[in-house]
């Protein structure tokens, strides 16, 4: 079976930057993939060469089989591309915005009925139907920019930080959708800074000034961390993280929400010596406890190693 993306050794610049650099990855049909790195990573830029909406300087790239630089109309009319920003229409209404991206992609009327209704319905926009878009809340607009990329049923969609901006719960919402919409057998290619969203895909690529540094599953990932992982909790964080920076049994420490994750060779040799270390600076009330590595400590102990 032919990936629904693949990507061979693929290379863009901007003057001197190099955004991708030589980057290879291969998407399977039916997979929810995610693209994961800190602004700056290449990941807008993947995107938009895939897509077709740049041009590659070196390497290939193919879409269901389409070559994109050499049948780039092709492969335009056959996925949905949801770039980052808000590109729909503001002075149109929910139902013009649908009808205009099923015009762009040849939508018979009676499909387009049918397909716009339904898109509608699932998405629970319906009672909007006649709303101005830029009279929308930042998680409607996005499932609305949504709708627009699928409203002529393609195979494969690429997502472009779909839900950055977005309150928490539109953003699970989001998923839901994401969630149904694969369940249909679309591939969903989607780049996001959110961690939590990164373990909901089948697959992730952690990527840095334009690499792949790893790629396998959440679990995969998670797996193949070097040590183990300490949370420590207390009310001076910041004084904590530069007590324990330059200790010799930390290998990167920091800040998680209301703690610290520390990572460590070995947290049963660990714990004991660093909170007399953090008790020697004054910190007295630090709880520390080994637990399970999220994939957030995956990466930013991967990104350490660059």
């Amino acid at each position: 079976m032919q990936p629904a993306i693949e990507i061979t050794r693929a290379s863009r610049r901007f003057g001197t930057t190099v955004a991708v650099d030589q980057l290879s990855l291969s998407v399977a049909p039916g997979e929810i993939f995610a693209l994961v790195g800190p602004d700056g990573a290449g990941k807008t830029t993947l995107i938009r060469l895939v897509c077709g909406a740049l041009a590659l300087d070196a390497g290939e790239l193919r879409v269901d089989g389409i070559d994109v630089v050499r049948e780039t109309a092709r492969v335009q009319a056959a996925i949905g591309y949801m770039p980052q920003r808000f590109s729909l229409y503001p002075d149109l209404s929910l139902m013009e915005n649908l009808r205009f991206y099923g015009e762009i992609f040849g939508v018979p009327r009676p499909e387009f009925e049918i397909r716009a209704r339904s898109l509608l319905d699932d998405f629970a926009l319906t009672p909007f139907d006649s709303r101005l878009a830029g009279a929308l809340s930042g998680g409607m607009k996005q499932k609305l920019a949504l709708a627009c990329t699928l409203i002529h049923s393609p195979a494969t969609i690429l997502l472009d930080e779909p839900t950055a901006g977005v309150d928490p719960v539109s953003r699970r919402e989001f998923w839901r959708l994401l969630y149904g919409i694969n369940r249909t057998g679309t591939t969903i290619f989607v780049s996001t800074p959110y961690m939590d969203e990164a373990e909901r895909a089948h697959r992730v690529a952690f990527i840095s000034r334009g690499a792949i540094l790893s790629c396998g599953t959440p679990a995969e990932l998670k797996e193949h961390l070097r040590g183990d992982v300490v949370e420590i909790v207390c009310e001076r964080r910041g004084e904590a993280r530069r007590a324990l920076r330059g200790d010799p049994l930390v290998q990167s420490i920091e800040i998680f929400g209301e703690t610290l994750h520390a990572l460590v060779a070995s947290a049963g040799q660990a714990i004991p010596k660093l909170t007399e270390r953090l008790a020697t600076a004054q910190i007295a009330d630090a709880r520390l406890r080994q637990i399970p590595p999220s994939l957030e400590d995956t990466f930013v102990a991967r990104l350490a190693t660059e």
